[in-house]
């Protein structure tokens, strides 16, 4: 018998190919929704059926609770998969399946209320004993800003308590910059998530981004699979992943997963998430930042050290089973990277790049997992993210996996619109990347120059 007949994918693109596969694999049928723009995707084609669910622009698709799981109740679907991003990490969208008889494959909407606050977040982190970056709860007004940045000490951090994605953050460097940053952050947040509220922390200049992937069932199971380091960003967005964390040494890594386990039982956490810290290296020590209540984009870098399927689990966790692994079954070997290619031209300042794929050739070797949505031919559109594939490679250690994901990008054959590739090759060249020097804001400050 299969977990559920029927599973409904709310989602686009290479996670949408994602979990249609790991339904084949359990034995599910997939239903697709598909805007307009995209119903000759990829996951379309290979879905068992595929529905439309609105106009081009995600507002008038991807975005609608109520005509998603209408669509997936009428097309006898008994669960929905967000995916990442869109709804994902919508209380009221996980209410709305749960009212009609849906099953959302994720966690509890309380569940996503907490840890989608920030500041609830902190709090729980900190009832858990898990330390946080130095910082403040809710800040009603500038004065207080003024006083709590006076204490915390310059520089510092503003943050959306209901942000994500680097939208409504805004580095103060002094006092004299605080008011209009504080306006600037809450308006980009207000429009971003419906909601301007702040909260400060210390702004660490040379951080590293440490996240550790956990898994709880409905048995009250928690486990963790190691972490992962997403340090090579650029304006708060991930460009390489890799793990295990090149930096950390065990006393630490031993540390940060029990935190993280601690947090994951005290939020009462089923289904897959991510808990993130920063890491400090002046100090050697690391600080909880907040907990994503979803699969992750880098999610295959877990995989590939731990051989576990992720997504495969959430579906399991979701139908009542209880994890398919115990934490003694967790033995991260052997190291692997995952690079992010995007319709961008790095040159001109990552200048999105939709069009048609003249060329798509990925690279096809042992040890190169290719996750895309693209074909040749395929019309990279211009309203979604601009992300094409995933290039996730995995060696014996952490140079042979570098040494493997340049080939592996120097071998991807892309004609018809630019991409990040050579950009990602800059940076995997470098020798500050190979040295595992890079932080937050390597890339920002300008260490890699783009070629024009």
């Amino acid at each position: 018998m299969p977990l559920f007949k029927r599973l409904f994918v709310a989602n686009r693109g290479e996670i949408a190919v994602r979990i249609v596969g790991a339904c084949e694999r359990l034995g599910i049928e997939s239903v697709v929704a598909v805007s307009d723009a995209d119903r000759d995707t990829l996951a379309a084609r290979i879905a068992t059926s595929a529905v439309c669910i609105g106009p081009a622009p995600a507002m008038q698709s991807y975005l609608r609770p109520e005509t998603l799981v209408a669509a997936a109740v009428g097309t006898g679907c008994q669960a929905i998969h967000p995916g990442y991003g869109f709804l994902s990490e919508r209380a009221g969208f996980a209410r709305l399946c749960a009212e009609a008889g849906i099953v959302f494959v994720g966690p509890s909407p309380e569940a996503i209320e907490a840890m989608g606050d920030k500041i609830t977040a902190v709090r729980l982190a900190e009832e858990a004993g898990v330390a946080r970056v130095p910082g403040t709860g809710r800040l009603d007004d500038v004065a207080a800003a003024r006083a709590a940045a006076a204490r915390v000490g310059y520089p510092v951090l503003l943050k959306a308590t209901a942000g994500g994605g680097g939208r409504g953050m805004r580095v103060v460097a002094a006092e004299r910059e605080l008011a209009a940053a504080m306006e600037a952050a809450s308006s980009e947040a207000k429009a971003a998530f419906g909601d301007g509220t702040l909260y400060m922390e210390k702004f660490l200049r040379h951080a590293r981004h440490i996240e550790v992937q956990v898994l709880g069932d409905t048995q009250g199971n928690i486990v963790h699979l190691g972490e992962r380091d997403c340090s090579t960003q650029r304006r708060h967005q991930k460009l390489i992943e890799e793990a295990p964390s090149p930096i950390l040494d065990a006393v630490l890594r031993e540390r940060l997963c029990e935190s993280a386990l601690r947090l994951a039982r005290r939020a009462g956490y089923r289904s897959a998430g991510t808990i993130e810290f920063v890491y400090d290296e002046a100090a050697n020590d690391a600080y909880f930042l907040e907990m994503n209540t979803r699969i992750q984009v880098e999610h295959p870098v877990t995989e590939e050290v731990t051989g576990q399927d992720l997504v495969a689990e959430q579906i399991r966790i979701a139908a009542g089973e209880p994890i398919s692994f115990a934490q003694n079954d967790v033995h991260p070997t052997g190291h692997a990277i995952e690079c992010r290619i995007n319709a961008e031209d790095a040159a001109r300042g990552f200048m999105p790049s939709p069009g048609r794929l003249e060329r798509w050739a990925p690279p096809a070797a042992p040890d190169i997992r290719v996750e895309s949505h693209c074909y040749p031919g395929y019309v990279v559109p211009p309203y979604y993210d601009s992300l094409l594939a995933k290039v996730i490679v995995r060696g014996a250690d952490r140079n042979a996996a570098i040494d493997r994901m340049i080939e592996a990008l120097n071998g991807f054959e892309v004609a018809g619109v630019a991409t990040t590739i050579p950009f990602q090759l800059q940076v995997l060249r470098h020798d500050d990347f190979r040295a595992a020097r890079v932080h937050t804001r390597w890339v920002d400050d300008g260490v890699v120059k783009v070629a024009a």
